[in-house]
């Protein structure tokens, strides 16, 4: 028996999205999705973990989890604490490396016939660069360049928080391969469409945003942080403003698509997304309380095109009236 079959769902088959006369089909920067709608990378795991419940070959695209060259261990527990209307994370991107996931999840993702984006990290540029050209032979059809990481080109401050150093890495990435290349984007920055110029002039193809906003939570019994490392990433229902007006401003700031995320449930919340100017969304952490989000996510987009007279999903794209 293969691996494959060994990880076949004993239960029901997976849930697809139900027919629809709206054209759902969506390009990313290059990346052709039969309907707008993946992941948030780090939510839902190598896809085989969810496939009880989810065909993942449903999804307009499917983003792992980031990967690194040779792996990471992830940050000290406690590193999750639940927060009104969210959560935070300080998971550090654990990871067994970039080896791991060709060998035993790329096959199995390429198996189901999924679009695969890799969201790649790295502690130094030459690590992005190299994580890259250790897959370019392998079955992917779009990287997502994490920026957020704290890096040591950037005298160890996040990369994604200055022009310069995110130029300095898109452009060795672009040069690397040719392949759609997705630039993610924090939010703890002054100017996002600072950031997102810079990505695009150094060869994004698209942006993704946004990555978590900075926070922190207090056990006020023991006067002590609720996570190890004290400080996390806040995600859930609480960012999508955020989310939303970053999302808003980057569609006017550049010309390249965006594929946008932060708080998304609903496919209410993922059409308000592409109406501030998404090509495409991502639901992250709404899958830890619901696995079938994402099939749910891309039935509302189609029952809200169905009720309002829209044919092609891509009208929606940018067209807040305001």
């Amino acid at each position: 028996m293969t691996s494959i079959e060994r990880h076949q769902p004993v239960g029901p088959s997976p849930r697809q999205p139900r027919p629809t006369s709206v054209d759902m089909a969506v390009n990313l920067g290059g990346l052709d999705m039969k309907n707008p709608v993946t992941v948030a990378s780090g939510t839902f795991a190598a896809g085989r973990e969810y496939h009880d419940f989810v065909d993942v070959a449903t999804l307009g695209a499917f983003t792992t989890t980031g990967v690194s060259l040779n792996g990471w261990e992830g940050n000290a527990s406690p590193r999750i604490a639940e927060t009104p209307c969210g959560m935070l994370n300080s998971i550090g991107l654990q990871n067994p490396g970039v080896a791991h996931l060709k060998e035993h999840d790329l096959p199995w993702l390429a198996e189901r016939g999924a679009a695969v984006i890799v969201n790649v990290s790295g502690h130094s540029f030459d690590e992005y660069v190299a994580v890259i050209e250790a897959l370019e032979d392998a079955p992917v059809h779009a990287y997502e360049v994490n920026i957020s990481c704290p890096n040591v080109d950037a005298g160890g401050l996040t990369i994604g928080t200055s022009s310069s150093s995110v130029e300095a890495v898109v452009s060795r990435c672009r040069a690397a391969t040719k392949r759609p290349l997705i630039v993610k984007l924090t939010p703890n920055v002054t100017d996002i469409t600072e950031i997102a110029r810079a990505a695009e002039a150094a060869g994004a193809d698209a942006l993704s945003l946004i990555n978590t906003l900075l926070g922190m939570a207090i056990d006020a019994k023991h006067r002590r942080p609720q996570l190890a490392r004290v400080v996390g990433g806040l995600s859930g229902p609480a960012v999508k403003p955020v989310a939303l007006r970053m999302v808003w401003e980057c569609h006017k700031a550049v010309k390249i698509p965006l594929l946008g995320m932060g708080g998304i449930s609903t496919g209410i919340d993922a059409v308000e997304f592409m109406l501030a100017g998404a090509t495409a969304v991502a639901a992250g952490t709404v899958n830890f309380a619901n696995p079938c989000a994402t099939v749910e996510i891309i039935e509302g987009i189609a029952q809200y095109c169905e009720e309002e007279g829209v044919k092609d999903v891509k009208e929606l794209i940018g067209a807040l009236e305001c």
